[in-house]
């Protein structure tokens, strides 16, 4: 006698579907009948992500604001020049930017051996690098990285205008 391959389940939301698991092995069947049981089924939980997503997206777009508000004045503070490059890229290298200065300054300054002339000298370094995309491919690097990645920079990565404010 084969192993069943339709299970009528009743998930935790109290609806009955009945699920096709024909394309799992037979002895994996009854062990995935058993954790369906345990969720709710496709339409409820597709219901509570739907309703959910308004809220998540005020959520984001707020912290995406707040962090815009704070790379903007830390921008401004520290003459940092205004990003290159396509419209949509340029709030999120901005941020980028922002938040790997913050982090390699903690590490190299805060925590680390830097002091104030090192941390000006990669700072004005920092102030070639305009392209927005640098910034975005940078954001996961860790922040004593930053030296080196400056260096590492290409010529399509600085700016255009004349270094000497």
């Amino acid at each position: 006698m084969a192993v069943r391959t339709k299970w009528t389940v009743e998930h935790s939301c109290g609806h009955e579907v009945v699920h096709d698991l024909s394309d799992r092995a037979a002895d994996r069947r009854a062990g995935f009948a058993r954790w369906l049981a345990a969720r709710d089924c496709t339409d409820c939980w597709k219901a509570a992500r739907s309703t959910d997503t308004a809220s998540k997206e005020e959520w984001l777009a707020a912290k995406r604001a707040e962090e815009q508000r704070a790379a903007a004045e830390w921008a401004a503070q520290f003459d940092m020049p205004p990003l290159e490059g396509p419209e949509r890229a340029l709030a999120w290298g901005e941020r980028s930017r922002h938040q790997l200065m913050t982090t390699a300054h903690t590490a190299l300054v805060i925590e680390g051996t830097w002091d104030d002339a090192d941390w000006a000298e990669l700072e004005e370094k920092a102030r070639t690098i305009t392209r927005a995309g640098w910034w975005i491919d940078q954001r996961d690097t860790d922040g004593t990285d930053l030296p080196e990645l400056l260096d590492a920079a290409t010529d399509k990565d600085r700016g255009t205008e004349n270094p000497f404010r």
